[in-house]
């Protein structure tokens, strides 16, 4: 059997100032705040560990690619979410992909997407519209 990762472990994202993005994670988006230091923080999002580095030499993110961290929600916590960031970030495209998303930029600039959906819900899509040009690969 081939090693392999199981998952991701956690996310750390640089930030410039730390008491601003745990209120945009914790106030915003709904993270459960789990441990808070001088340089840093840690906060619960679902299954996901994400940690706040304090880096006040870190630049605002002006990735001009697609990179970016996807967050999943229920239906009725997308709808609600979904109107919180519409008030309170800046959005970084519109939604072309299957299922419902909200592209958004978190205070530092860093790219992130609320998605309703899964990857099973993704490969159904595929399979149903073969003329996207996505190949499934089955396991």
């Amino acid at each position: 059997m081939t090693a392999r990762i199981s998952g991701v472990n956690h996310i750390t994202l640089a930030v410039t100032d730390l008491e601003r993005s745990i209120s945009f994670y914790r106030d915003i988006l709904g993270c459960g705040l789990r441990a808070v230091w001088t340089n840093g923080a840690y906060l619960e999002a679902g299954d996901l560990w994400l940690c706040l580095s304090l880096d006040k030499s870190a630049a605002p993110s002006r990735r001009d690619d697609y990179t970016h961290i996807a967050f999943s929600a229920s239906d009725a916590d997308y709808a609600v979410l979904r109107q919180r960031l519409l008030g309170e970030a800046r959005l970084w495209q519109d939604n072309s992909s299957e299922g419902a998303s909200i592209y958004f930029l978190d205070p530092d600039g860093h790219k992130l997407e609320l998605h309703l959906g899964s990857l099973q819900s993704r490969l159904a899509h595929y399979r149903a519209h073969p003329d996207k040009g996505v190949t499934i690969v089955e396991t």
